[in-house]
């Protein structure tokens, strides 16, 4: 990812001269490691939590974390219930008519997961009369539902989270997983990687997740934007890319 240029200047600018109650009230769906995940005490962490504390901070916000369904995001921001909301989610024509998004800050795609022992899988198309899975509202749960229009005889299961689903694929209960390929790969590196693999080529893959404010709202638009470029131009961005993905 290219480095934007940020030219200096010896005021720091109104945002960063920001009262310290200035907050920052941002929604997620803490179960999508590496980008959102709770450990510890309850505490939120992974790429997409150590980003926007970083936006925050470069924009001079203090920012509040809630977690809730996937689904539930999007109502969030229209009922003015979260300035923000950040869960790896995808930038979509559909949801770009209830939501604006951000610049994209992450380029994603789809993969396939099967157990371990699995073969003859390696396509979408490999998927049609089987048991497959991916999130509630999620594009790899929009894959695996155009895998059955072609062949209806294909199950589909959604979970609210992307781990029942690696579960039940472990349990043998699905036999296949689609989503996203970070998430995946994430998963079977610290998880699954005794009894899942990952087939084929990375698909859809023109996918890129951005942060999502309630349509129309501008001024907010605008300080996430600007604080992501802020981090793109002095280091962080590349810093928590680093963390969490080499």
């Amino acid at each position: 990812m290219g480095m934007l240029a940020l030219s200096g200047c010896g005021k720091k600018d109104p945002a960063q001269q920001a009262a310290p109650d200035k907050v920052l009230k941002v929604v997620t769906e803490a179960g999508f490691a590496p980008f959102e995940f709770k450990e510890g005490n309850d505490e939120f962490v992974g790429f997409d939590m150590d980003l926007i504390r970083a936006i925050g901070e470069a924009q001079g916000y203090k920012v509040e974390l809630a977690h809730m369904g996937f689904e539930s995001l999007i109502p969030a921001l229209q009922s003015d219930k979260a300035d923000c909301a950040i869960a790896g989610m995808s930038i979509t024509p559909e949801r770009q008519e209830s939501v604006d998004f951000s610049t994209p800050y992450f380029d994603a795609g789809l993969i396939i997961a099967v157990a371990k022992d699995t073969e003859g899988i390696a396509i979408l198309d490999d998927l049609k009369g089987k048991k497959i899975a991916g999130q509630v509202g999620t594009i790899g749960a929009d894959a695996c539902m155009s895998v059955k229009e072609k062949a209806p005889k294909t199950e589909v299961r959604t979970y609210d989270n992307i781990g029942e689903a690696f579960m039940e694929l472990e349990k043998g209960g699905v036999d296949a997983v689609v989503n996203d390929h970070a998430v995946t790969a994430y998963y079977i590196k610290t998880t699954g990687k005794d009894k899942t693999k990952m087939v084929g080529e990375l698909f859809s893959a023109d996918d890129h997740y951005g942060i999502a404010v309630k349509k129309g709202n501008a001024e907010m638009l605008k300080v996430i934007n600007d604080g992501l470029e802020k981090i793109k131009a002095n280091g962080k961005y590349d810093e928590i890319y680093k963390k969490w993905f080499e």
